[in-house]
């Protein structure tokens, strides 16, 4: 039998430590993760390789891996493991550290990454957002656009989001052609990649794969609530632009209160607001079985707790005519949105890069076909 020499990297194995994969060490390659888990296949399934290449630091695994990211995070695996290993988790640092590795510039993913610079991640923003609002606001009616003209917003957060979405989708580039690299693709057509990308969206709308967790079921309720509210204040800020910019206010949607922006953006708001307050009760429910999560977790439910809470406030406390209240809210709500635009790549919500793009590969390489065959 040929000689096989490992080479752990240390510096790997800290980071899955320190990214809330702590647990790591206590895994005992019992595979009882694998036999439990709902949502990983019968042929080379995870985590239990993950848990074992993880512990002896073998980066290289990892690398154009899209198992890490077909796993859901349904904790399953957590909540029967023998020795409190909680694979979940140490699966959630591996996803943690492969974003980082496929992300850049680097001083934002360790910005993002570690909680020291927790208050500088949100002063930026805040100093950026004030050099550019006007503070003499007028009495009188409460209208937001004197703190921050319709255009003033867009040339700050058009450039934001922008640059998430390239940076992420340099990111997934990079991923897909490991992915490539090391799986090999020979069946690879532009018809196929269409017929994957369609598959996989079968899946991701309805969040099917969801469904199958046992221990953490009602992730389902909270995630889809979230997803979609995000799809209907898409909608809303969509059809603003269409009737600020394109239509120059004469848009023949205009009835209102029964506008779309106001329906779409109201509908968006309050299923965002009643997702993440499931997600964190869920969280807290299954805290004894499965863990709270990682700091990389809370962050962006922070965020975007704050979003739908600010969001509603500020429309509240316009409505009520609360000057002092509104304002500042509505100021908070901006640097909240700027933020999450802007930390898009290198936030928890990357997964929106990296989930979809393991899903399409994993059908557009065959690979869910042979791990369903085996």
């Amino acid at each position: 039998m040929a000689e096989q020499v490992i080479r752990p990297d240390l510096d790997f194995v800290k980071g899955v430590i320190a990214a809330g994969g702590d647990t790591l060490k206590r895994c005992y390659q019992c595979a009882t993760c694998s036999v439990v888990c709902n949502v990983t296949p019968d042929n080379n399934p995870f985590p239990r390789k993950e848990m074992v290449w993880a512990q002896w630091g073998l980066k290289e695994k990892f690398i154009g891996n899209p198992d890490v990211w077909l796993c859901h995070q349904c904790n399953d695996c957590t909540a029967y493991c023998p020795r409190g290993a909680k694979p979940g988790e140490v699966l959630g640092a591996i996803r943690k550290q492969t974003i980082a590795q496929y992300s850049s510039p680097k001083f934002l993913v360790n910005i993002v990454n570690d909680r020291k610079y927790l208050p500088l991640l949100f002063i930026i923003p805040a100093l950026i957002l004030a050099l550019a609002a006007n503070f003499d606001i007028p009495s009188g009616k409460i209208v937001f656009t004197n703190m921050f003209p319709v255009h003033t917003i867009q040339i700050i957060f058009i450039p934001a989001l922008a640059f998430g979405v390239i940076v992420g989708l340099l990111g997934i580039k990079k991923f897909w052609q490991d992915m490539k690299q090391r799986y090999g693709c020979p069946d690879c057509t532009t018809t196929n990649l269409k017929n994957s990308v369609i598959e996989a969206l079968k899946e991701i709308l309805p969040h099917s794969k969801f469904k199958n967790c046992g221990v953490n079921k009602d992730r389902y309720t909270s995630h889809l609530l979230v997803f979609y509210s995000f799809v209907s204040l898409a909608i809303a800020t969509s059809f603003g632009v269409l009737y600020i910019d394109i239509l120059g206010k004469h848009s023949p949607f205009r009835f209102g209160y029964g506008t779309p922006v106001k329906l779409f953006g109201l509908i968006g708001a309050i299923g965002l607001l009643i997702g993440i307050i499931l997600m964190i009760k869920n969280r807290y429910a299954n805290a004894p079985k499965v863990g709270l999560g990682s700091y990389f977790d809370w962050l962006l439910i922070g965020i975007i707790s704050v979003i739908a809470a600010s969001g509603i406030l500020s429309w509240l406390t316009r409505l009520a005519g609360i000057a002092i209240l509104a304002y500042p809210i509505y100021f908070i709500h901006l640097v909240f949105v700027f933020s999450l635009f802007v930390y898009l790549p290198f936030s928890k919500l990357a997964h929106l890069f990296y989930r979809t793009t393991a899903m399409v590969f994993n059908k557009y390489s065959g690979r869910d076909r042979a791990q369903a065959e085996g």
